[in-house]
This record gives structure tokens, sequence and C-alpha cells, in this order.
């Protein structure tokens, strides 16, 4: 009951309380900025060349102005805002009308969430294993030089590090495709054809993420593996005759671990940001480019459903990896 008390229901508390507090701020943003959407969207059909009359016109302000949500105070709003947003309806698209955005979304999402959650496991994974191997045997030749290649890749922005791979095997080598998530034309499937095509077409976004990801862990658990080392209970086990692989596995690379997990969770949205900027560079059909496309065309309502969704998702991880962390640290569940 006391671990239900103070830990589960206050983080519970959290969770909630962040979400509604990023869904506000979502939603004043775009009303604090002088750009009219409806007015762009008038200026937009005048600029075809399109003649109404100013009853017509009126008539219409009044449509865009009901279809996207901005009737009516900000209260009102705000409130309307609220009752669309628990059905799941975030309206329809600007410069895709009369598409909805809840559509578009649900298009992109899986593309996003299979590049996110690959690069995200298998870089957490090796970089934990490779990075705590290289803090336990720390003067070999091999841990010096994995280090220097994770301090020079590790500053890099995900935006530079992904165009030179876009240029030395797209533009150089030719290995792996320009862009795109899959061939010009090919019709979604479920066959190993088109399987082995996304896969193709993913290699290099992939790759730019799971490197990157992979160096900040693997530097991280070097240095946490090398201070476990140093701890005394460490050199009495070496004292006591204990088994260095029972001393690596249980004594060190477990208790190492558990800033690791906390690690996991608060590095969820870089690498959210992360894979956006890797997609709109390779121009992979996910979020990120989805999301460049409406700020590049005002879309009010694509992008705070795309922000929304991000909170939602990045909060929830946490909040999973939150919840699950007294299973490896037993003393959580005794405070």
């Amino acid at each position: 009951m006391t671990f239900v008390k103070r830990y589960l229901i206050p983080r519970l508390i959290s969770y909630f309380l962040v979400i509604w507090i990023g869904i506000t701020v979502v939603f004043l943003i775009p009303r604090l900025t002088p750009n009219d959407p409806v007015m762009r969207m008038i200026g937009e059909m005048r600029g075809r060349g399109s003649t109404l009359e100013p009853g017509a016109m009126d008539g219409i302000i009044h449509d865009l102005t009901e279809m996207y949500g901005l009737e009516g105070s900000w209260l009102d709003q705000y409130g309307a805002f609220w009752g669309r947003l628990v059905h799941g309806d975030f309206g329809v698209s600007f410069f895709q009308f009369p598409a909805r955005v809840s559509d578009l979304i649900a298009n992109a999402l899986p593309w996003t969430l299979g590049l996110l959650l690959t690069t995200t496991a298998i870089s957490w994974i090796l970089g934990n294993i490779i990075g705590g191997l290289a803090g336990y045997y720390t003067r070999r030749r091999w841990s010096r030089t994995l280090d220097t290649v994770a301090m020079v890749i590790r500053p890099l922005p995900y935006y530079i590090f992904a165009f030179g791979l876009l240029l030395l095997f797209a533009y150089v080598v030719r290995w792996f495709p320009i862009t795109g998530g899959a061939s010009l034309g090919a019709v979604p499937t479920f066959t190993w054809d088109y399987i082995k095509d996304v896969i193709w077409h993913s290699i290099l976004p992939a790759l730019s993420l799971t490197v990157l990801g992979g160096c900040v862990t693997f530097q991280t658990m070097k240095l946490l593996v090398q201070n476990v080392n140093a701890e005394s209970f460490v050199q009495y086990a070496k004292l006591g005759g204990v088994t260095e692989n029972r001393i690596v596995g249980k004594y060190i690379i477990r208790n190492a671990m558990l800033p690791q997990i906390t690690g996991l969770a608060l590095s969820l949205g870089q690498i959210f940001s992360g894979a956006l900027i890797t997609e709109i560079v390779f121009g992979y059909p996910g979020l990120g480019g989805l999301l460049f496309r409406a700020i590049l065309n005002g879309d009010y309502n694509l992008i705070m459903g795309i922000t929304i969704l991000s909170i939602v998702g990045i909060t929830t991880a946490i909040l999973v990896v939150d919840l699950t962390y007294p299973l490896f640290d037993p003393r959580v569940r005794y405070i």
C-alpha cells in the first residue's frame, strides 16, 4: 500500500498533468501567432482567380471558421477543442483539404513507429552491451578505439550525420535509394518482396538513428561501469575469488543498468525529434515529412495533431519505463 501511495499515484498524477499542460500549450501557441488560417485560405482562393460576392465570401469565412474550430472566444474554442480531442478528432487539414488530420497521421504513424521502436531497441541494447564490456576492459585497444569513434560521432547533429550518410551511400556509392519508404509505384502488400523493399529503403534512416543513439548509450554505460568497477563491493568480490564472468554480469553490469533504464525514458524525447529530422532528410514517409509540410503551409490542425500525439506517446513511454523500474530495482518497492 505504501508503494501505491508514495510511488504509483504521484506518477499517475504527474502523467495526466504533463499531458494536460502540454496539450494546453499546443492549443495556445497557434492562436498567439499573427497568421489567420482562414484568411490565408481565402487569400489562396483569390490568388487562384476565384471571385465571389461579399455575401458568399462571408458565408465561406463562417464555414471555415467553424470547421477549423476557431469560432467563439478562446474559452469556447478550448472546450470544443477538448470535446473533439476526446473522440480523436483533430479536424481537417488546411493544405490537404478535405482530408482529416487523423487519417493523415494514421497513414504516416506506422512508418515512424516502426523506425523509432526498432532503432531505439537496437541502439540501447547494443550500446549497453558494448559499452559495459568497454568500461570493464577499459585498457584494451578496441575499447579505446570505440571510445574515440563515439567521441567523434556523438556531438554531430542528426541532420548532419544523416546527410553525410545520404551523400556517401546514396550518391557516391549508390548502395541504397535516395528517398522514400518504398520503390515508386510499389503497392503495399504483406509479401516478402514488399517487406524487403521497405527494409532496403529504411536502412540509411535507421543507421543514422542507431549509430548516434548507440554512441550516446555506449559512452554513458562505459562511464557507469568504470565507476561501479571502482566500488568497494566489487573489489571485495575480486579478493574473495568470485569468477570474473559473475562479477561482470551480476555485480557490475546489473548495477550500472539502473541509471540506463532511467536514461532510456529521458532520452525518448530526443530520439523522437531525431527521427523526425532524419525522415525529412531521407524523404521518409513518416510524421517528420508530414510535420515539415504542415509547418511550411501553416497547417495548424496538422501541427497540433502531430505534436499532441508526440506528447502523449513520449509521456506514456516514460510512464511505462517508470512503472517497470521497480522490477529492476527492488529497493523502490520499499520506499
